[in-house]
């Protein structure tokens, strides 16, 4: 059991850290802002001239106002546990082992909010507190390339899950060998995009493969893209030229790639300048296919964007070079069991759980090395 006086030192350190965190966001300035937005936001020509960019505003206003109040929430709660133990005496006495376990127990608890609190730091950036779209694409390895990019679909339902985040499986091509070609998921909830941005590249499994009769190692490829969810201001903020756009008709397909529909309904959408594209065939009428089409396009238009640090669709005259490339993460199976990370040089020996969603430190370290 921890002592009083390691117990104040552990006090004094996280409230110090709150404090600096807390002046690095500027939260007391922060006040002003949130009065501007109040003041902006009960204005009813505000609403009526632009529904969305108020919208935008809202949101803005809820997300200071959340942020200021579980920021001073946690400032007075640590605050609370020096009056606790002020007079505390060292001692054997079961009321102030009891009391002193309490307040243990409490800093742990108040350390995990402050660790939450202190990550969302990282994650500033104009789409993070978005909903995210995640691609997954079967690459090079065959059939087991198909089965490793049905095993990181599975990885990530299983982190949203953990984490409290929604999923909706958008589109998915199933193969009749227990795997899948591409697929599409949404992951909803606050800050979904931030946490999951820099998943995107090229996953690497190295493994026995199952489908080998002589039980060979083989190495699979899967990519993943990561998009911010579409929202009203986007399509009103990015025009994209429809000269620009070329729009392809096909048969939507079923596990194996046969046809499942006799009509062509599924969409594929082509930004001709960057030769980004995106396709739907979820739906059963072309007319929903073509829009869903073209809010995935226009993710990975924005996406773009904000890599090359512009914000108009016409600066992007270069086209975008192609999303495969090296991998980011190897995941090993066989001869031993690894997770490495090729950014952040993080190696880790549970695997099993990580494929199981246990991303927590993996995402983390990636947050912390990119600011």
């Amino acid at each position: 059991m921890i002592s009083i006086r390691e117990l104040k030192e552990s006090l004094i350190k996280l409230k110090d850290n709150i404090h600096q965190t807390m002046d690095y966001l500027k939260l007391k300035e922060a006040e002003k802002e949130i009065k501007e937005l109040d003041r902006k936001i009960q204005d009813k020509d505000v609403w009526q001239e632009n529904f969305s960019k108020a919208e935008e505003i809202q949101s803005r206003l809820n997300f200071l106002k959340n942020q200021k109040q579980e920021w001073a929430h946690l400032e007075k709660e640590v605050d609370e546990f020096f009056l606790l133990i002020k007079d505390l005496r060292a001692g054997d006495n079961k009321e102030t082992q009891e009391l002193l376990i309490e307040i243990e127990r409490e800093y742990e608890n108040a350390l995990k909010v402050y660790k939450k609190l202190e990550l969302e730091v990282y994650l500033g950036k104009k789409y993070d507190r978005r909903d995210a779209l995640l691609l997954i694409y079967s690459g090079a390895g065959g059939i087991d390339a198909q089965n490793w990019a049905k095993m990181l679909l599975r990885m990530y339902e299983r982190y949203a899950e953990k984490e409290g985040l929604k999923t909706q499986l958008f589109d998915i091509t199933e193969t009749e060998e227990n795997g899948i070609k591409n697929a599409v998921l949404k992951i909803k909830g606050n800050y979904a995009y931030g946490m999951l941005k820099n998943e995107a590249g090229v996953h690497r499994l190295i493994r026995i493969s199952p489908y080998s009769s002589q039980s060979l190692r083989h190495t699979s490829f899967v990519l993943v893209e990561v998009l911010p969810e579409i929202a009203k201001i986007d399509l009103e903020n990015y025009k994209i030229d429809p000269k620009d756009l070329r729009v392809d008709l096909f048969k939507s397909s079923g596990p194996g790639g046969q046809n499942v529909n006799r009509r062509e309904t599924a969409v594929r959408i082509t930004h001709i300048p960057t030769e980004l594209h995106a396709a739907s065939q979820k739906e059963r009428s072309q007319s929903r296919n073509r829009e869903e089409a073209m809010k995935l396009l226009l993710a990975k238009v924005i996406n773009a964007l904000e890599q090359k640090n512009l914000n108009k669709v016409e600066a992007l005259k270069e086209k975008i070079p192609p999303e495969w490339g090296h991998q980011i993460r190897t995941y090993v199976l066989h001869p031993y069991k690894q997770v490495r990370d090729h950014r952040t040089k993080l190696e880790l020996s549970n695997v099993d759980k990580v494929l199981d969603g246990d991303l927590g430190q993996l995402i983390e370290a990636n947050l912390r090395k990119v600011l």
